[in-house]
């Protein structure tokens, strides 16, 4: 075990973390009794106190169990934006002893088949605005499978005018939809349905957060009540949480970086989050002002936004004690910014789906820039040789492989994934991570590339094969090959390599393409450049290389801007 960190780690914090042997719910009975007035949620100026939520979280559990037949262990999809709704669904599907299955709210009808086939859910909880997503899915036909929505109004939490600018999808009215089985939200609280008793344990599961890997369908890594635990409370204590803090929750929920640190660690310590449903950077610096944020967790592409805001000047930002993140690298030019702006380092941190969020994270008081950071509490993670599995010395690249109380129990009825994810070394079991990296001489870890096939914009995981797989269908397209390209912006972009078919040769163009799959799938997602081509590359096997692809195109880029450097920066 690499133990070359343990000088830099945090003063006066303990190298192991003991859990609580509770279920995640017992976290909303705690602080309620404790702090029943204090807020707990803050949106857009309506405060929900600890008592509140406790109150609703158990009148939606009575809902789930009496009216949607919802059992122990069944799965209960969750597809929103951040707002009090979500936080609210999710510990209230806990206390129905049932299992979270959280959806990117960006994904269209096509993608959330998937997880209703997949999981075996029958009940989902979704915004009106997102309805018409939903609606497909409902029934007993093929691709169907749905039994139960309900229907939530983001407007309803809407109880004081605020001076923070409200999206229109949150300010939209309720609508009424007359189906069965369909629910509004409202309602379904109006019941004040009891739950019956709380039975789930730390080992049985709690979340079921979905990633993907080269084969294009999405995986469901199973967490237990434990594994999220170990996240949750350990961001408390690496990071000092206190009950009096304010923390600014923009990050999605749905993915788990955003669910554990602005809301699982928040709820835990008794900290007040003010939740934002879309990002906006006047409005994240007016609420820092108005609420006095304390800590802050963003991504590189939302943190070189608010920074480039003319109008920061304006607001007081004294109160931020903290800001942190991971998903992609803080650019240095950006961080320095920030520094100078408020004093403040941007801790990185490093995690997966699979780990239920950070399984490494910088030091506070001593972090590196661009660094994913030293493992943190009884985390046993090490660099390999992807093909000897032999661990190598500091400075060399290998596969970052993690052993620790966080990694998932493995994939939602996929024993052959599971199987694939793990191996064994010195009689413990490590998860590969098909991160390559190296530690340095302090036992930090650096990325340096991937060894899976995995695009990553702006912190969003995009899976090549997935974005082929939904491209297919597009009938003018014979083949399809998508690969990362670099962008200034988001880090890496989407990019697709297009060979019409035979009719369609000449006919169909890039733009019309790259509009057709804005409207079948997830935004970050969809091809944001398409390039018509004659034939695609293949193997002796006729799998197309998509790395020889990428490469490609990385090393026509550089040339040339390399050919516009030697011209003055001019473009030809």
């Amino acid at each position: 075990m690499n133990d070359r960190h343990f000088p830099h780690w945090p003063p006066k914090v303990p190298l192991h973390l003991t859990l609580p042997h509770t279920n995640l719910f017992y976290n909303v009975e705690v602080s309620a009794t404790r702090f029943p007035d204090k807020p707990f949620i803050i949106y857009y100026d309506t405060p929900i106190t600890f008592a509140g939520f406790r109150d609703e979280t158990e009148r939606l559990a009575g809902f789930l169990q009496q009216e949607c037949g919802v059992k122990a262990g069944d799965r209960v999809l969750l597809y929103m934006q951040n707002s009090p709704q979500w936080i609210v669904a999710y510990y209230g599907i806990l206390r129905a002893n049932a299992v979270v299955v959280p959806v990117n709210p960006m994904n269209m009808s096509a993608e959330l088949a998937h997880y209703v086939e997949d999981s075996g859910a029958t009940t989902i909880i979704a915004p009106q605005c997102l309805f018409d997503n939903v609606e497909p899915l409902l029934g007993e036909g093929p691709g169907q499978g749905l039994e139960h929505v309900i229907v939530a109004t983001y407007s309803d939490y809407l109880k004081r005018p605020s001076p923070i600018a409200v999206p229109e999808f949150v300010a939209a009215p309720r609508k009424s939809f007359d189906r069965a089985g369909v629910t509004a939200w409202q309602d379904a609280l109006d019941r004040r349905i009891a739950p019956g008793p709380l039975t789930t344990g730390p080992d049985d599961l709690c979340v079921m957060p979905y990633t993907s890997g080269t084969t294009g369908r999405p995986k469901g890594c199973m967490h237990t009540h434990r594994s999220v635990m170990s996240t949750l409370l350990g961001g408390c204590v690496w990071f000092g949480s206190a009950s009096d803090g304010v923390h600014l929750s923009v990050l999605p929920f749905f993915h788990v970086t955003g669910m554990q640190g602005g809301m699982n660690s928040a709820l835990y310590s008794a900290a007040t989050i003010v939740v934002m449903s879309r990002w906006d950077r006047d409005a994240a610096a007016l609420c820092m002002q108005r609420y006095r944020i304390t800590a802050w967790q963003s991504i590189s592409t939302m943190m070189v936004d608010f920074l480039s805001n003319p109008r920061l000047g304006e607001y007081d930002l004294s109160s931020l004690s903290g800001t942190r993140g991971g998903g992609a690298a803080m650019p240095e030019a950006i961080a320095k910014k920030l520094k100078t702006l408020t004093g403040l380092d941007y801790v990185e941190g490093y995690g997966m789906s699979e780990t239920i969020a950070g399984t490494h994270i910088n030091p506070p008081h001593r972090p590196k820039p661009q660094c994913l950071g030293i493992p943190v509490f009884d985390v046993d993670s090490r660099v390999i040789d992807p093909v000897t599995r032999q661990e190598l010395p500091p400075g060399e690249t290998g596969e970052i492989v993690v052993n620790a109380p966080q990694v998932m129990r493995g994939y939602w009825r996929d024993q052959k994934a599971t199987d694939e994810a793990f191996i064994e070394l010195d009689g413990k079991r490590f998860l590969r991570t098909g991160d390559l990296g190296h530690i340095d001489e302090d036992g930090y870890f650096f990325m340096t590339d991937r060894l899976k096939r995995m695009i990553n914009a702006s912190g969003y995981k995009v899976w090549p094969a997935e974005v082929e797989a939904l491209m297919y269908r597009h009938p003018a397209i014979h083949e399809v090959c998508v690969i990362g390209v670099k962008d200034e912006k988001r880090g890496e972009t989407v990019k697709a390599l297009v060979v019409p078919t035979a009719a369609q040769a000449g006919r169909i163009g890039a733009q019309e393409i790259i509009d057709w799959a804005r409207d079948q799938m997830a935004a970050y997602k969809a091809p944001r450049i398409v390039e018509i081509v004659a034939s695609l590359p293949k193997s002796g096997t006729g799998k197309i290389l998509w790395r020889k692809l990428q490469e490609e195109d990385a090393a026509a880029r550089a040339a040339r801007a390399a050919d516009q450097a030697g011209n003055g920066g001019a473009p030809r």
